[in-house]
């Protein structure tokens, strides 16, 4: 193991850099979404989550794009791994990519990972150039019928 060595430029004396880190950067390239099953089958309810620090970058401009992403679904036999999902929305940090294909990919790996009764996926973004864009993703299995819950809960 290294010794922490002290950074002159530092203001502070107790000021301590590791030469060793935990290589988060290649935590998210590696990730995989992983899921969980739902121990509830027997009842309907609803997983809201939110993403308050989504970043991707405009693949016009090159600039970064901020975003909340919100996350609402109706589990039918598979819950989302909490982590999984973090280091899968971090994956789109560096990607130049549009508003409305992040959320539908977003939506399309969910969708595909889970099997959810319902699910609602809700990109949020920043203003850019005077404008506000949210963009709004659906999807409901095929087997549920008029028993819908997200349209009812949102």
């Amino acid at each position: 193991m290294k010794k922490p060595r002290r950074d002159p430029a530092a203001s502070s004396h107790n000021l301590v850099l590791s030469t060793e880190r935990a290589d988060g950067r290649k935590q998210i390239a590696e990730a995989k979404l992983l899921r969980f099953p739902n121990r509830t089958t027997h009842r309907r309810y609803i997983i809201d989550m939110s993403s308050p620090e989504f970043t991707c970058i405009c693949p016009v401009s090159g600039f970064p794009d901020f975003a909340t992403i919100h996350i609402h679904y109706v589990p039918k036999d598979w819950c989302v791994e909490l982590k999984s999902l973090k280091l899968f929305i971090n994956q789109f940090r560096d990607q130049g990519i549009y508003h409305e294909d992040v959320t539908n990919k977003i939506m399309d790996e969910l969708v595909a990972l889970l099997d959810p009764w319902e699910m609602k996926v809700v990109a949020d973004f920043m203003v850019r150039g005077n404008i506000k864009t949210i963009i709004s993703a659906n999807h409901v299995h095929k087997k549920t019928g008029s028993e819908r819950w997200l349209v009812k809960a949102l």
